[in-house]
Parts: C-alpha cells; sequence; structure tokens
C-alpha cells in the first residue's frame, strides 16, 4: 500500500511540474505576442518616396565643392557625421535589423550616435524621445534627431537632420538614404525635432 502511495505522489508531483512548465511556455509565448503586438504600434510604414540621395559615393566623386555624401560643402560640416551616413547609404531596411545586411530607422540613428559622438541611445525610436530636449522645426541644426509619427499617430520612425531641409534614415521603401523634411508624408507626420541632453 505504500509503494502504491508513493507511486501516486510521484505521478501527481510529475503532472504539476510538467503543467507549470507548460504554463510557463504558454505564458512566455503569450508575452512574445503581446509585446509583438504593442510593438505593432510603433513600428515603421512603407512609405513610397523618391529619396534625395540613396547610394554611397566614392572618394573619387567627392569634389572639394561637395561634403562626402554629396551635398554642397561648408566649413562647418560635420565631415564625421557625413562620412558615417555615406557608408551606410543604400543599406537595406529591415525591421529589427542592426548591422549591414540590413537595420531598422532606431538602429541607424543609434550607430551613427556612437561612431561620431560617441553617445549611446535607446533602442527604439519612441524611447530615443527619452535621450533628447524637444525642439520645433525652426531650431534644428545638424546631428538633431528628427521624429515622425505613423497613421496611427504613435512615434515610429526616427532620422538625422543634416541641413537645407534634408535628413538622413533607414526608409522602409529605400533603406538607409536621404530624404527632403518637405516631402509630403514627412511633413504630415513630423512629431518634434530633438536635440540630446549633454
Amino acid at each position: 500500500m505504500i509503494k502504491y502511495r508513493h507511486i501516486i505522489f510521484l505521478c501527481v508531483a510529475c503532472a504539476m511540474l510538467t503543467g507549470c512548465d507548460v504554463l510557463k511556455n504558454f505564458m512566455s509565448r503569450d508575452l512574445e505576442e503581446e509585446d509583438f503586438i504593442i510593438g505593432q504600434l510603433y513600428v515603421d510604414e512603407v512609405v513610397k518616396e523618391t529619396p534625395v540621395i540613396s547610394k554611397p559615393r566614392s572618394q573619387s566623386q567627392n569634389q572639394n565643392r561637395t561634403n562626402p555624401i554629396g551635398l554642397e560643402y561648408s566649413p562647418s560640416d560635420n565631415q564625421a557625421l557625413y562620412q558615417a551616413i555615406n557608408s551606410w547609404l543604400g543599406v537595406p531596411y529591415k525591421y529589427g535589423g542592426t548591422d549591414r545586411d540590413g537595420i531598422d530607422c532606431s538602429a541607424f540613428v543609434g550607430t551613427i550616435y556612437r561612431q561620431v559622438y560617441g553617445v549611446t541611445l535607446h533602442r527604439t525610436s519612441n524611447d530615443m524621445l527619452r535621450d533628447v530636449t524637444l525642439i520645433p522645426k525652426s531650431q534644428l541644426q545638424e546631428g538633431d534627431i528628427l521624429f515622425f509619427t505613423n497613421s496611427k499617430g504613435k512615434v515610429s520612425h526616427v532620422g538625422i537632420y543634416l541641413k537645407d531641409n534634408l535628413f538622413a534614415h533607414a526608409s522602409t521603401s529605400n533603406g538607409v538614404s536621404v530624404s527632403r523634411l518637405s516631402d509630403t508624408y514627412w511633413q504630415k507626420h513630423f512629431y518634434k525635432g530633438g536635440r540630446v541632453k549633454k
């Protein structure tokens, strides 16, 4: 009789432990799906646009009158910024991507900021709002971060302001490229500029 009690106890214990694992697996999968659903509120939208610049320039293409990505040269241009952006031009967009096989907008901005300014930013575009002091469009300067909302009204896209109404970003349709802030979509969805806190 004692043996049967031990066997029954072991069976019940095993069932409980197995049940806990099943419950844990279910909960972790459910949480992952919830994160995915929440993440979709902030995901970049596919935007069809014609970029101003979408391919890197070789050194032989660079003339004295233009900076590394081909914009008119100014002594105040941050050459390191333009060189870093030029090295990423044409890399395809990939949601969640962080390297030259594919990169998303916030990873691109974060990479450039680490490389050029030695600053580590939050990973997502929405979280990057915590890294900056918000500024109006009229006060934008080279290197400021631009924040854009999607059709759900959530901050879902970031880029780096250059000059003359141009900004660099990882575009869903063109990969890393330079676009005009006055483009219809970007003008409509512009939220704020942000200057990284020191």
